[in-house]
């Protein structure tokens, strides 16, 4: 075909006059009968039939006609001559890792891929990793986009080969008008297709020879409608099930469209009409249309087109230039005609895949070349409005719109620059924003109150303009030209604009008397302030770096600020304030009466720019070109205050916002208007605004005040404390470059000293804390050493920072950052750490910054008078200290000035001579005031001595101390020129002295009456024990007896009373056969934690026969206690307590909880341990003459095992007869006579509880007490559970006895007498039947059928079936105690060796092979060491169950970790230490062992061999790189959906499977339920419990069961110790293999459902997830 075919339609095609119509005939002809026929298929997928036609007779002969040769030789001579483009371009699909350098990028977009970053220098930088949300490409090759190392080693260019080239473009001539041709055919094909409004009409020349009546119901996707909602609505339309419908849905969602019927126009339309009318009721429908089938095919050939062009230019940089000419050169009709612009403005018409494929295909061609990239920047910048107002109007997400592209074009710098100048771009982009926020009110400002949802929704939608703004203004220009200039000032006039529209907008009047019933809406206003902040830090960026631009702002956001200003109504009265002998004249206004709003946008843009005048020093250089005397102070600090006035009334409670506090914002309006307004003056003003000036004013009316009622007084006082905050914050706040003399460098310092004054805090809490650039750096990693120390963290936690503790002497109480709650705990923090080192608790403020000279006359709002009077005023009060009219805190302020006046003082003296200080702080406070108790000073001193403020005294100590220094210095200074501190230290010394005898006078007091108090008590203690003197005595002698019993107990269980009090009653009892029943509450749970074969399949539990455990241990049963004992009866009442408050519990809510009750679930009374039943307490020996213990020498009495097999053959003889009179009718043997049976009711009934619990969770089946299978389960638990165990002590190196903690030790104990006495409630005959064919499977015995081979049985598991059900057989023989003993110990023997021969068997066919045979012969001891090591893990489950069984006392060596413990376990176990003796006795036996079919069948592999030792499971190897995961989930796809790719990757821990989580494509039936992924996967892997990584939220999740699981913290930390679930932070992450043991130890030790019962209880919000979905 490929031969003849192509060739001609080829040869045909070239020979056509109008080749577009040749193809077009072509097209017409093929493309209905190849896509798309019938039910199955759609615009989306097609079948591999469909796929091989479409490939060769579609695709094959446009690339034949391209190439002139055969396709696959031609691409490869034209990849061969490709000279590639330096940009990278690799677009990232969902999820996939990205990385930015966070030294080198030009902005926080700037991305590289994976491959391109591991060969890149960025490597080795500070970098930031994230995953990607789908759509952005990668920028190696930018030159623009990084400021060192563009190109990695792949991208770097070279200049090879440009002869070649050249001769090849003479071959290449005709090719070029070729593909010209071919392109400009096949792109207008498919634009034509896309962008046709009509559903029925095919372009020209495309019709069908024949039309069938064909059609396709196709359904739309649209974000306004849920999954459930078009479930629900297809199932009815077209009568398909629920997973047909999911299905569909998913398609719908992935693709943007799908059809759901196939059949002529009325069949599809019926279906339309359903859906329609079933989903309009509440909002609009959904889209459907029916569409033919030819119409479809060729929509579907045309996206399939464009993925060819853009696979075709990947092969040739030549064609990717001709493809974008073709795409951009206009049509006929002129503007906006070429192919490109049609695509792009009918954007919002296509559905989702459509939208995908052609922006790949701009992706990989226009962005890939700069020239072009700039021709379609400039279309897109012109068709801006109208890109953005379909934006509006559509309702797919922004990331498959075209407007998403702008990131790629706006963020390159030179392009942003180029658009502002030519198009104009930052006025289009305000004023569209502008145009798109219709509601004002009458004053022209936004209104946001009463959105409804559809507002809201356009509201989010509209934001994206901001981000595109932010784009444009991400770089600020290091040159600019006068046009730059020109067009940003012009954009800056719209930016203000839109400013003067905010401002003020959403005023807000304070309600007195009544609650307000609808809540104005305020949270669009806020949203679109923080949004647009980050826009005016931007803007005044791009100020600062133009002297020009910087002035024409300036003037014009003045101007801007006096037209708001115009606006504020008129009606206010002049007043005239007068105090402390100043007078201001402002005018009435009260906040708390009148109308007062936040949103004061134009004052934060000014006060910005007016603080880089003073950063720039054009203040001081050219003062005559700035308009400052056109500022009106009063002016510029009126609103800013009223806000601060707001803030502090909210504080105060005088406003509740229905719950809500506003946001607290502190404009640096009030440092300019201060900085210019006499500081009397400004004071009077921020008085009159804090409604305060009348307190402050006279004292009949602060009298009046007290009188008041308390909520009056309180709202005054916590206003005055604002004040007071106010005024610290405009003098003390300078370390912001332009107001201090600071770098920005001492600000972040200053920043991070005072977060960790509060507490030590983690990296992530200070990157929060501290303000972030436009790069979101914040400078942190520059000063964070200097400053504080890093402490690791432990296997929990997080690596903390501590302050170093020399700079602790720059902490100020009054941080402008700090919350009240963080100053309270700072304060606190700060005054232990100076009582730790004896110093005194003063918290004087540290030594200020200079300020700048435009901002230098602040400081004398510390000296005037008005300050002064308000100072004298709360000190008065605090003397007078009778009623409630003042505070500590407000004290507390005061004294904080006070300080900050005296260091200011100081330093000024320092630095300049006497004369040119004007600041003259001492001089005031000592001067006589008019109060009549004197001068501030003299207040302060009478304070000094007041007992009720003993916390501030030594503040004030310290300020009188400072008036001296500062009155010893300006002494100094008038006598003598020179300064000379000495004599001033003199004082300070004497001063200090004083100091330190009072603090010595006051420890020694406090001594004293702690040494009193002491001898009181002691007196006390003396005399009540001389009273009580007996019971001291008894007591004591019962301490130091039990004291020494524990030891004996803890390791020898020796004694026979084991007393043990219930935790419900307290009561207290001896555990015996005969008494009431005690419990042990216990956790059951299936277990594949020590399979060796998760791919077994579990047998129909109906039909599963577990006597037999295979040694691949698939499947096996654990039980848990937390230890805790209960009387029975005491446990029942709890238990139906707990049944009844969740049958109330479900009645009124329908959640589920932590523990599932109606599977017999409870949480333990006290420590809250998730359980499921209850193991009986039993005693040491049902009967106590059986003290013996297997490690008894085999003495005299021990028959042989001949003598002992004939016994045993006969006692069997003797039950089969017994069971066929049974069956005969004749007397049963049944249950256990009641006279023989050693346990009371109570206790029978605990056995038969939890043999039940077992049965249940063991086989998934109801409970059934009848069934044969009860025992075994039984005994299966306690070997199971003895094995895991002795592979977790073996695994942590931990001694074989003694170290396992008492919930383990108890819980194994109880199991195991528990295991040995169940047979007491099974008919007799079950067990009997079980024992016989335990032992046929040791001697293989003619009358009983399918005894498994030796292969298949786990031999610890069979020798404790063995002996626990031995009892039952003796138990009919009353011989007495020692026959039990031999028959363990034979038994003991019998299955080491058989266990022997299943290691050498399975051994040698692996490490060993045939050829090796002769020198495995050779070589014994390597044999030997081999069959050892095998051995090991049996033998010590052996003795642990022989311990606990026999309570006997384990030798010394096991105690104890180390080697030499071979012999010992030996001798324990009674067995020789050569254990080949114990083989030579029962050498018969082999023969009959290896002749079983089974062994040849499973050597020959016919099934799972298994080799020892098992090695234990291990959790699967995790990369070091968290990475390199994210890269292995982001090409993961989901295995259902065709290809897509999974938006929850999500990793198995236990077996390395990736499952697609939390979607419905993936979701399985489990149990006649429908499950996801996750869930599904933990029957299969992990028996109900699973442990996942849920790759892109880096989050480890735990699953028990359907309803229960809980997320825990990765194993992957960054450098600073912390996780970073859902990868916000993007630190790089490595893998902490402490944490991950940690969680490999949980899940080894069964703790899973343990962990996620206690998270769930602790975190309500868990129990309402539905974890079955994930």
């Amino acid at each position: 075909l490929v031969q003849h075919f192509l060739p001609e339609i080829g040869l045909r095609w070239l020979a056509a006059a109008d080749l577009q119509q040749e193809v077009y005939r072509h097209l017409a002809a093929y493309v209905p009968r190849i896509l798309c026929l019938g039910p199955s298929s759609s615009g989306g997928s097609s079948r591999e039939g469909e796929e091989l036609a479409y490939q060769l007779l579609l695709l094959a002969p446009l690339e034949w006609l391209l190439l002139r040769e055969e396709p696959a030789a031609g691409l490869a001579q034209l990849q061969e001559n490709n000279r590639p483009s330096p940009l990278c371009g690799h677009v990232f699909k969902v999820g996939e890792p990205t990385y930015s350098c966070r030294e080198c990028a030009a902005d926080p977009t700037c991305v590289l891929c994976m491959q391109c970053f591991l060969g890149s220098v960025h490597k080795e930088h500070r970098y930031r990793m994230t995953t990607s949300g789908g759509g952005g490409f990668c920028d190696c090759g930018d030159a623009e986009a990084w400021k060192r190392g563009p190109y990695c080693q792949k991208h770097t260019p070279t200049d090879r080969h440009t002869e070649e080239v050249r001769q090849l473009s003479v071959h290449l001539s005709d090719m070029v008008a070729r593909g010209y041709s071919i392109f400009s055919i096949i792109l207008k094909y498919a634009v034509d297709l896309l962008t046709c409004d009509q559903e029925e009409q095919l372009p020209a020349g495309l019709e069908p020879p024949e039309r069938g009546d064909t059609y396709y119901c196709m359904l739309f996707n649209d974000e306004v409608h849920t999954y459930e909602q078009v479930i629900y609505t297809l199932q009815k339309a077209v009568n398909c099930s629920q997973k047909e419908a999911v299905s569909f849905a998913t398609m719908v969602d992935r693709d943007g469209r799908k059809s759901v019927r196939y059949g002529d126009f009325q069949f599809c339309d019926q279906a339309k009409s359903v859906i329609v009318r079933n989903t309009s009721r509440q909002s609009k429908p959904l889209r459907v249309q029916v569409m033919h089938s030819s119409v479809v095919a060729h929509q579907c050939f045309a996206l399939k087109a464009l993925s060819w062009m853009g696979q075709i230019i990947q092969y040739s940089d030549g064609l990717r230039r001709i493809l974008c000419q073709v795409g951009l050169q206009n049509g006929p009709e002129g503007e906006n005609s070429s192919l490109v612009d049609r695509l792009m403005l009918n954007d919002s018409k296509m559905w989702k895949g459509a939208r995908n494929i052609y922006h790949q295909l701009l992706m990989n061609s226009l962005l890939m070349d700069l020239k072009y990239k700039k021709i379609f920047a400039i279309q897109f910048a012109k068709n801006y409005r109208r890109l953005q107002t379909d934006f509006m109007e559509d309702d797919h997400e922004r990331v498959v719109s075209v407007t998403s592209l702008s990131v790629q074009l706006f963020t390159v710098p030179t392009m942003a620059r180029m658009l502002m100048v030519e198009q104009n771009l930052m006025t289009t982009i305000i004023r569209t924003f502008v145009d798109h926020l219709r509601h004002r009110d009458l004053q022209g400002r936004f209104q946001f109150d009463r959105y409804t949802a559809q507002q809201a929704f356009k509201f989010g939608r509209v934001q994206s303009l901001i981000g595109d703004l932010k784009y444009v203004l991400i770089t600020r220009p290091s040159e600019w030209t006068n046009q730059l200039r020109l067009k940003f000032l012009e954009g800056l006039d719209a930016f203000l604009d839109l400013l003067k529209c905010m401002q003020g907008m959403d005023p807000v009047v304070r309600q007195v008397g009544q609650h307000i019933e609808m809540e104005p809406e305020w949270e669009a206003a806020f949203t679109l302030q923080m949004k647009l902040t980050h826009i005016i830090s931007m803007i005044q960026e791009w100020c600062s770096t133009d002297e020009h631009v910087l002035i024409d702002a300036y003037r014009k956001c003045l101007s801007a600020l006096s037209q708001c200003h115009c606006g504020l109504p008129d009606g206010e009265q002049p007043i005239s304030l007068s105090l402390a002998g100043h007078t201001v004249d402002t005018f009435r206004y009260q906040v708390s009466q009148d109308k007062v709003s936040i949103h004061l946008p134009v004052c934060r843009l000014l006060a910005g720019l007016h603080v880089l005048l003073s950063r720039t020093e054009l203040s001081s250089r050219v003062p005559e070109q700035l308009p400052l005397g056109e500022l009106s102070p009063p002016l510029l600090i009126e609103l800013p205050l009223r806000c601060l006035v707001l803030c502090a009334q909210v504080h105060a409670g005088m406003w509740r916002r229905n719950g809500f506090s506003l946001i607290n914002q502190v404009s640096s309006n009030l440092y300019a208007g201060a900085s210019m307004m006499d500081p009397n003056h400004f004071l009077m003003i921020v008085l009159s605004r804090f409604e305060l000036f009348n307190i402050f004013n006279s004292a009949d009316v602060r009298k009046r005040y007290r009188e008041a009622n308390k909520d009056v007084v309180q709202q005054n006082n916590t206003l005055i404390e604002e004040m007071l905050h106010l005024i610290i914050m405009v003098v003390g706040e300078r370390y912001v470059a332009g107001v201090g003399q600071v770098e920005p460098f001492d600000e972040v310092r200053r920043e991070i000293i005072h977060q960790l004054s509060i507490r030590p805090m983690a990296h992530s809490e200070l990157v929060k804390a501290l303000p972030e650039n436009g790069n979101k750096e914040t400078g942190l990693e520059g000063v964070i050493d200097i400053v504080a120390s890093f402490k690791s963290p432990g296997v929990t936690g997080r690596g903390l920072y501590e302050l170093r503790p020399e700079w602790n002497k720059n902490f100020n109480l009054y941080f402008h950052h700090y919350s009240r709650a963080d100053q309270s705990k700072a304060e606190e923090a700060q005054r232990k750490l100076r009582r730790q080192k004896g110093e005194d608790t003063a918290l004087p403020p540290p030594l200020p910054p200079p300020l700048c000279p435009l901002f230098g006359s602040l400081v004398n709002l510390l000296q005037c008078d008005v300050l002064l009077s308000v100072e004298g005023a709360v000190l008065q009060w605090a003397v007078e200290s009778s009623g409630g009219g003042w505070t500590e805190s407000m004290l507390q302020r005061v004294l904080h000035l006070v300080a900050m006046s005296l260091l200011e003082e100081q330093q000024q003296l320092e630095n300049n001579r006497d004369d040119d200080v004007t600041f003259n702080y001492t001089y005031k406070i000592t001067r006589e005031a008019p109060s009549p108790s004197g001068s501030v000073l003299a207040l302060l001193e009478t304070l000094q001595k007041a007992p009720q403020l003993e916390v501030h005294k030594d503040m004030i100590t310290w300020i009188i101390k400072m008036v001296a220094n500062i009155k010893t210095m300006r002494e100094q200074t008038a006598s003598t020129s020179t300064v000379s501190v000495c004599p001033g230290h003199g004082a300070e010394e004497t001063v200090r002295d004083r100091d330190k005898a009072e603090r010595k006078r006051k420890a020694e007091m406090a001594r004293l009456r702690r040494e009193k108090i002491m001898a009181q008590m002691s007196e006390m203690q003396k005399h009540f024990i001389n009273e009580n003197k007996e019971l001291f005595q008894q007591s004591l002698e019962e301490l130091e007896a039990s004291t020494s019993a524990a030891a004996e107990t803890r390791v020898g269980r020796a004694e026979h009373r084991q007393l043990v009090t219930c935790i419900l009653c307290q009561e207290e009892q001896e555990v015996r056969g005969h008494s009431r029943a005690m419990v042990l509450a216990a956790f059951v749970q299936r277990s594949t934690v020590l399979s060796k074969n998760r791919r077994h399949i579990v047998p129909d539990p109906e039909r599963q026969e577990p006597l037999f455990m295979h040694p691949d241990l698939s499947l096996g049963i654990h039980t848990a206690s937390c230890g805790h004992i209960m009387h029975a009866i005491c446990w029942q009442r709890y238990f139906e307590a707990v049944q009844l408050k969740e049958q109330r519990r479900q009645q009124r809510l329908r959640g589920h909880t932590s523990y599932d009750v109606e599977n017999g679930e409870f949480l333990c009374p006290l420590c809250e341990c998730l359980s499921n039943t209850v193991i009986p307490l039993l005693p040491h020996s049902p009967d106590h003459r059986c003290t013996h213990s297997l490690s008894l020498p085999v003495s005299v009495n021990h028959p042989t095992l001949e003598a002992w097999l004939n016994t045993t053959n006969q006692q069997i003889a003797t039950l089969h007869s017994a069971h066929r009179k049974q069956s005969d009718g004749q007397s049963p043997v049944n249950h256990l006579e009641d006279k023989l049976n050693p346990f009371s009711s109570s206790i029978r009934e605990m056995i038969t509880t939890f043999s039940v619990s077992t049965y249940k969770v063991g086989l998934k089946l109801n409970p059934n007490e009848q069934d044969p299978r009860v025992p075994v389960l039984s005994w299966s638990t306690c070997a199971y559970t003895i094995q895991s165990i002795e592979r977790l002590l073996m695994e942590e190196e931990k001694p074989l006895f003694g170290s396992l903690p008492c919930r383990q030790d108890d819980c194994l104990s109880s199991l195991t007498r528990f295991s040995s006495a169940c047979w007491t409630v099974a008919p007799l005959k079950t067990v009997h039947t079980h024992f016989i064919r335990l032992f046929t499977a040791l001697f293989p015995d003619s009358q009983v059928e399918n005894t498994p081979c030796i292969l298949d049985t786990d031999m610890f598991h069979l020798l404790v079936y063995s002996v626990l059900s031995y009892s039952s057989v003796q138990s009919l023989d009353q011989s007495g105690c020692s026959v039990v003993d031999s028959a363990h110990l034979h038994l003991l023997h019998l299955v080491t060796v058989a266990h022997l021969v299943q290691i050498l068997l399975t051994s040698t066919t692996g490490q060993y092979t045939h050829t090796h045979h002769s020198s495995v012969l050779s070589s014994g001891w390597q044999l030997w060491r081999c069959v050892k090591a095998g051995i090991l893990p049996f033998l010590r489950a052996a003795a642990l169950f022989f311990h606990y069984l026999n309570s006997t006392a384990p030798p010394a060596d096991l105690l104890v970790a180390g080697p030499g413990h071979w012999e010992a376990l030996c001798s324990f176990l009674s067995l020789p230490s050569n254990l080949l003796q114990v083989h030579q006795n029962q050498h018969t036996l082999l023969e009959p062992w290896c002749c079983h079919p089974g062994v040849r069948q499973t050597l020959q592999g016919g099934g799972v061999i298994v080799r020892f030792p098992r090695e234990s499971n291990r959790l699967i190897e995790l990369p070091e790189d968290y990475s390199v995961l994210i890269n292995q989930a982001s090409s993961f796809t989901c295995p259902r959906s065709g290809g897509d790719k999974s938006r929850a990757p999500t990793l198995c821990l236990v077996c390395g499977s990736m499952l697609c989580s939390q979607s419905y494509c993936c979701q399985t039936e489990v149990e006649g339920e429908d499950v996801g992924a996750c869930t599904a996967h933990t029957f299969t892997c992990g028996a109900g419990v699973g442990l996942f990584l849920r790759v892109r939220e880096s989050q480890v999740l735990f699953v028990a069961g359907k309803t229960k699981g809980s997320f825990y913290p990765p194993p992957y930390l960054d450098d600073y110790g912390e996780t970073d679930q859902g990868l916000k932070r993007g630190n790089p992450l490595h893998l902490c293999q402490e944490r991950y043991r940690k969680i490999e130890r949980l899940w080894r030790q069964h703790g899973i459902a343990e962990v996620i019962g206690h998270a769930q209880e602790a975190n309500q919000t868990l129990v309402a997830i539905d974890w079955q979905h994930l």
